[in-house]
């Protein structure tokens, strides 16, 4: 078993600062036979309406896949009411196809012409699609995928409404309403339909479309959001039950908060955590953070990459579109999560976590295919996603030294 130089050096930095103790962790064994979810990509939202656009150094940065870039394969931008203003997040889109992303969209509002108030609770003024208006709507945004198309952007799938429960500043919907919308109308759309985009993955608004099988036939990818949603409501075993043949995506997101700076250490660690889960637990196929470019987002206002754009580059970069998730040891040891993917031929890519405080020594085996080397990119409080080298596999197995609050990201050749 090879271990990593530059990660066995870093040990010794560890015991400098006075924590010289690594520990040891149960082997993580990796086994890509035992296939779980086909992943579409990591990525982020632009709105240049209420942010400004991102330039087209910034474009690069973030969709990139090279050293210092976030390796971004997902795009999400917002569908406006009018047409006139089709054109805004163009740019950024046709760019990040060009480097290899796929784009989405998602509508806060429909045109205002389709809407009316009503009296929700104590909010007198809420807003809903008129039940006359569905067809217009559904035509809406198919005229908007066209526009795109025509515009170099083909949309790989588009939003019946972003956060329908959650709709205080733009549009409810009931889950009722977002069904009878699919039966009626979503099979019109010329591209992939996505919803409802729960702001919390509430399951009493996606239930009813998974238990209604013609609204489910209208309906190709499962979006939800994840603010504040405990981990233990991650699995959804309905969807297991009910929704082959159908893509379960995390459309957006920010964590742990949109307060703190994005460098801050060792909090910006937890955004790796929640990735893994989001991987592992609940078992979706694409994580999108909210804002790209934000002082608590991926990328800083500068246009640098963040610490918690480094934890996301850890998966986004090495983690492409089409690489299947593989069963991985989730938890070998006290506060250390590691996830498993396999990419093109026999190459597995593993994303460690160690959130603790001291160093772990970790062995990884591999159930079975063969490897003859592995490379590794740490991210600690000085490094952002910095190549630590390659080594050798023996047996199968290599073992590392994973520092203390960092995360690693190791890709076998």
């Amino acid at each position: 078993m090879g271990t990593l130089p530059v990660l066995t050096a870093a040990t010794s930095l560890v015991g400098a600062s006075g924590a010289a103790a690594v520990t040891a962790a149960a082997t993580a064994v990796i086994d890509p036979s035992a296939q779980r979810q086909t992943i579409r990509g990591f990525g982020g939202m632009t709105h240049s309406a209420w942010i400004g656009d991102l330039t087209a150094a910034q474009r690069d940065t973030a969709f990139g896949q090279g050293e210092g870039r976030l390796g971004f394969s997902v795009l999400r931008i917002p569908v406006p009411e009018s047409q006139a203003d089709w054109g805004r997040d163009v740019a950024t889109a046709r760019r990040a196809i060009e480097l290899g992303a796929t784009v989405i969209a998602s509508p806060w509002n429909p045109p205002a012409h389709m809407v009316e108030t009503f009296v929700r609770g104590s909010q007198t003024d809420a807003r809903r699609l008129r039940y006359d208006m569905y067809g217009a709507y559904a035509q809406h945004l198919n005229d908007f995928t066209t526009h795109l198309r025509n515009n170099g952007v083909n949309l790989y799938g588009i939003s019946v409404q972003n956060e329908p429960d959650y709709a205080h500043d733009w549009t409810w919907w009931t889950p009722a309403e977002i069904v009878r919308f699919l039966r009626e109308n979503a099979g019109s759309i010329g591209t992939r339909v996505i919803a409802p985009e729960s702001f919390q993955y509430l399951k009493n608004i996606s239930d009813p479309i998974l238990n209604d099988s013609t609204a489910l036939a209208n309906v190709d990818i499962i979006g939800a959001h994840l603010y504040g949603t405990p981990f233990a409501n991650f699995p959804y075993p309905l969807f297991k039950q009910r929704g082959a043949g159908k893509e379960l995506w995390m459309t957006e997101v920010y964590h742990p908060n949109s307060s703190d700076s994005a460098d801050l250490w060792p909090q910006a660690l937890d955004v790796g955590e929640h990735i893994h889960r989001a991987m592992v637990d609940a078992e979706f196929q694409a994580y999108i953070w909210w804002y790209i470019r934000r002082g608590y987002g991926p990328m800083r206002e500068d246009g640098q990459i963040s610490k918690r754009g480094a934890n996301m580059a850890h998966f986004a970069r090495f983690v492409r579109p089409g690489h299947v998730r593989i069963e991985a040891t989730a938890n070998p040891a006290s506060n250390v999560y590691v996830s498993a993917y396999r990419g093109g031929g026999s190459s597995v890519v593993v994303v460690a976590i160690n959130k603790g405080t001291s160093a772990v020594s970790q062995q990884f085996t591999l159930a079975s295919g063969a490897a003859s080397s592995v490379s590794s990119w740490l991210t600690d409080a000085g490094r952002n996603v910095a190549p630590q080298g390659t080594t050798g596999v023996s047996n199968r197995s290599f073992t590392a030294t994973l520092p203390a609050r960092s995360v690693t990201t190791f890709v076998t050749a």
